[in-house]
């Protein structure tokens, strides 16, 4: 995972204490959630998480950005980050708690990374780990093997900032609401008043991306709810507003590499 410069604390939500003591420095937990099920607002102050649904998708919002996180990824939350969870579908949740003493060097901003099949084995395998256990059992060689494939894997670009300026936030919510809204930069900067390069600008300061890479990533990242709860391409691909499943695909494989047939095997 790439090492970033770290996220502000945020002080909203409240701290979720954890069983496990320091004699345990990895554990992990599983629970399953009903369909459309919302964790509240809150921070884990002394752990970082990973979490990752063996099943299902969840969305997750911490600070000024949210992430939609399909089966096939997971969520890197430091400690001390206050993040919500949102549920779409049913999640069978896999969550891992480490000490930060445990992992070297570990990202202190959110990210979504990979799970390999490795990864996946072994987090199935450490649901049913009672803690404490001995480091130098199965138990603990387990653990540590979970911390060795974690330091392999890479960010992906499953995040969307969110953005403060009040005219970005406008077009934020007509998306929300029309996904498949096809009006240019100069159509919005009309609309609002303003410079197109105005709202370049806006979009460079405040979410560090063009607006066409923005209205890619909203795109992207809807999508991606809607394939991981079955919907076929072509019906998303036509709901976003691509002229065809053929383009949604080409977009699709150029940000991740892979077709999204393959991205959710």
């Amino acid at each position: 995972m790439p090492r970033r410069k770290p996220d502000t604390p945020v002080p909203a939500g409240h701290d979720v204490p954890l069983p496990a003591g320091p004699e345990t420095p990895v554990y992990c937990q599983a629970r399953d959630y009903a369909p459309d099920h919302v964790i509240p607002l809150h921070r884990h102050p002394d752990r970082h998480q990973l979490v990752y649904a063996a099943s299902g998708v969840f969305v997750v919002r911490a600070g000024a950005g949210r992430w939609v996180v399909p089966s096939t990824r997971a969520i890197w939350m430091p400690m001390g980050i206050a993040h919500q969870v949102s549920c779409i579908g049913a999640v069978q949740m896999r969550s891992v708690y480490i000490l930060p003493e445990a992992i070297a060097d570990a990202p202190a901003t959110a990210s979504a990374v990979s799970v390999t099949p490795l990864l996946a084995a072994l987090l199935q395998a450490a649901s049913t780990v009672q803690a404490p256990y001995a480091r130098e059992s199965r138990d603990g060689r387990l653990m540590q093997l979970i911390l060795d494939e974690l330091s392999t894997l890479p960010a992906l670009p499953l995040h969307l900032p969110e953005p403060d300026d009040p005219r970005l936030r406008a077009i934020e919510r007509y998306w929300d609401k029309r996904p498949d809204d096809g009006m240019s930069l100069q159509d919005w900067a009309a609309r609002l008043g303003v410079d197109a390069r105005t709202v370049q600008r806006l979009c460079a300061r405040e979410l560090g991306m063009t607006f066409g890479r923005w209205r890619q990533q909203t795109r992207l990242l809807r999508a991606l709810e809607q394939l991981a709860v079955g919907g076929k391409v072509i019906d998303v691909a036509l709901s976003l507003g691509y002229e065809s499943p053929s383009a949604f695909t080409a977009m699709f494989k150029r940000r991740f590499g892979q077709t999204p047939t393959e991205f959710f095997r």
